[in-house]
């Protein structure tokens, strides 16, 4: 198969977002008066929207009214915050340099809300990515195939051309339920051991690898 259709998630994969998502997340938690969390708890909850981690970053039962002020207050804070400590993985740049170079369509899709993936696909890949996808309320998020249908149609590009690379089980689904092939990638927020018993056939080390 003669794949022309590179589709990335973010987080994790083409960015270590890490750092500023856990202080914007704490900032806001402790400003309202809750725990704070820690690098590696935030590392589990993320990857399925902003809601959802900071749901998980709240205690058991809160009401579902609180978590969307908190979200909120979280959206607004993270916006201003997101490029702080953010960086590119190792390779990752001259990755994506070579793809352009050799006339590869390039996307991310991600559950990250749809403003900040455009901005930082902005800032940090300038040219080097065609099209980047989040979050919205008129798509749905990963797993649901959606923003990888949205991705391939924005670039014109076949389904059957198109390859999903991702650090998660959230991507694995999502390439399985496009009917896409996956590559993980092993230096995201998850291990290895949840990509392979999530269905990753192929897991690369290093970004030069999926050349």
């Amino acid at each position: 198969m003669k794949y022309d259709t590179i589709i990335f998630d973010l987080d994790g994969t083409l960015l270590n977002t890490l750092d500023d998502l856990c202080d914007s997340l704490n900032a806001v938690l402790l400003q309202e008066g809750y725990k704070t969390r820690s690098l590696d708890e935030v590392r589990c909850f993320v990857g399925n929207g902003v809601r959802r981690l900071v749901k998980l970053s709240l205690p058991d039962n809160t009401d579902e009214t609180e978590v969307d002020r908190i979200t909120e207050l979280f959206r607004m804070h993270y916006k201003n915050n997101l490029q702080n400590k953010t960086r590119p993985y190792d390779g990752v740049i001259q990755l994506l340099s070579y793809l352009k170079k050799s006339n590869y369509k390039t996307a991310i899709v991600s559950n990250k809300f749809d403003a900040a993936v455009k901005e930082l696909s902005r800032f940090y890949f300038a040219n080097l990515i065609d099209v980047a996808i989040g979050e919205t309320a008129e798509i749905k998020r990963k797993p649901a195939p959606d923003t990888v249908f949205r991705a391939i149609g924005e670039l014109n590009s076949d389904i059957g051309k198109a390859v999903l690379v991702g650090d998660s089980e959230t991507d694995a689904l999502t390439a399985k339920n496009a009917g896409i092939a996956f590559i993980g990638v092993s230096w995201g927020f998850r291990s290895r051991e949840v990509l392979i018993s999530n269905g990753a056939e192929h897991i690369i080390d290093t970004p030069g690898e999926l050349i």
